[in-house]
């Protein structure tokens, strides 16, 4: 993901938004993922949701969260109260009684949203794609690849390719390339999914193990072609470098927000969710960093132009042209049982 750049540590970070001129009465801790991309979600949904509740946000940074969730659970310690992670860390959280219930009934913005974006125990934060994303230089205009099954095809678009180092997203690619239509993308036909990796496999020169990584492949031409992060892949666009990506068959994925089983304030946890998750907040997001609000209505606010919209991976053009990524199918045996089986594929 774009801006990720996490920090070095998982320890507290002092940061603590105050108003006024003194501290406020209310306050919580809010986990995210660090770097430029907890600086950017700070000015455009930290602090305007601070302002409109009058609780305090202390922030922390953990670039995975799920270890010291755990361990809090375990020792009975809860220091963290909302959570900014991927979201089947707050599935199987839920699952295993170590997230709170969201409590709509403070959550009118919340509850407004698609069930789809939204569960139990979590909401969606904020959104993201895994796009396909090639060389202008490679391929000329009406030349470039625009679908799955264009990057399948070493014949018609030679060239160097790379990969996610990683299941999810590259399972829905593959099975994009084979023909299944977004719709029936879920459960996932695991077994065809690696049937047609195999036919790619001898094509992929790197096996990218971070975002950053991807669109730098790219920008430096040692690949013609990728499957990489939008963001990632805008920030080296904005610097100069001749590539381009096409939203068509992308994997949209989002993180998502949830509550620490026994968060020492639950109740402002649940108003400061609700603050952030409403539109006119959620629809500071694209100011700030090239990520789509996590609540669709943003879109509605007037706030977001349609030449920014545009650029957005959910917004109501570009999110029908992708596959609304199953957090709920990741999390599930299945989904475990496929990142088992992607380590031994790769390594073959």
């Amino acid at each position: 993901m774009t801006m990720k750049t996490m920090f070095s540590t998982t320890a507290l970070c002092t940061m603590t938004l105050f108003l006024g001129t003194a501290a406020m009465a209310q306050e919580i801790t809010f986990v995210s993922q660090g770097g430029a991309y907890q600086e950017a979600q700070t000015k455009a949904i930290l602090e305007p949701a601070s302002e409109l509740t009058g609780i305090a946000v202390r922030q922390d940074s953990s670039p995975d969260a799920w270890p010291q969730l755990r361990t809090q659970i375990e020792t009975g310690k809860s220091i963290w109260d909302v959570i900014d992670t991927p979201t089947k860390d707050c599935i199987r959280g839920g699952e295993q009684g170590m997230i709170e219930p969201l409590d709509l009934s403070v959550m009118p913005s919340v509850a407004a949203m698609p069930a789809e974006l939204r569960d139990e125990f979590s909401v969606a934060y904020e959104f993201y794609s895994s796009v396909l994303a090639y060389s202008t230089e490679a391929f000329g205009d009406g030349e470039a690849p625009q679908s799955w099954a264009d990057f399948w095809d070493v014949e018609k678009f030679p060239g160097t390719r790379a990969l996610r180092n990683h299941p999810l997203a590259t399972l829905e690619a593959a099975l994009m390339a084979d023909g299944v239509a977004p719709a029936d993308m879920y459960p996932l036909d695991v077994d065809r999914a690696f049937a047609k990796l195999e036919e790619i496999k001898p094509h992929i020169t790197v096996w990218w193990t971070s975002g950053a990584q991807s669109a730098q492949l790219l920008a430096d031409g040692e690949v013609d072609m990728t499957m990489a992060w939008n963001g990632r892949v805008s920030a080296v666009m904005d610097e100069g470098a001749p590539v381009d990506f096409t939203y068509n068959q992308g994997i949209l994925q989002y993180t998502s927000l949830c509550v620490l089983k026994g968060a020492p304030n639950l109740a402002d946890a649940m108003k400061f969710i609700e603050a952030a998750m409403s539109p006119e907040i959620q629809a500071n997001f694209p100011e700030y960093i090239d990520y789509g609000p996590g609540n669709p209505a943003a879109y509605d606010t007037g706030k977001i132009s349609p030449e920014r919209a545009a650029e957005l991976p959910n917004s109501p053009q570009n999110a029908p042209l992708q596959v609304l990524n199953s957090a709920a199918w990741w999390s599930s045996p299945e989904g475990e049982a496929a990142q088992e089986r992607w380590a031994s594929f790769v390594q073959q």
